[in-house]
């Protein structure tokens, strides 16, 4: 029986695919993280507006880095414009692991901070209190 393995290593994610000729035709892809979990799953809404690709990765970004702090398999992000011709009328929401931030702002980008700031102090708060 002959094994062909091969290990892709992208941030810190590895992708593993193991293929055996003689009882599966197609490769078997199994995706873990360094911690030995699942990736956490970010679903990301816009509301009233088409969220950009720039924005999403953004997202992704900031929002993933919050999975060295907390355990959770999904977040939740909601991007939402409240009044189109006004300052600070960005909104975003973010809920993760039981836990919620809401922050206005004048991009959307100031506002991804500092909701996963706010969450960043909420698990501090909820650590020290253990």
């Amino acid at each position: 029986m002959s094994k062909n393995l091969e290990v892709i290593t992208k941030g810190f994610i590895f992708a593993l695919t193991i293929c055996y000729e003689s009882f599966v035709s197609l490769p078997v892809l199994l995706i873990i993280n360094i911690k030995g979990g699942f990736s956490m799953k970010i679903t990301i809404q816009s509301i009233k507006f088409d969220a950009t690709e720039k924005l999403t990765e953004y997202t992704e970004k900031k929002v993933g880095k919050l999975e060295r702090f907390i355990d959770a398999e999904t977040a939740e992000v909601v991007f939402k414009v409240t009044k189109p011709q006004t300052a600070n009328n960005k909104e975003v929401t973010l809920k993760i692991g039981g836990l919620h931030a809401e922050k206005v702002a004048d991009t959307f980008e100031e506002a991804i901070d500092g909701v996963v700031d706010a969450i960043k102090t909420q698990i501090e708060k909820k650590k020290n209190k253990v």
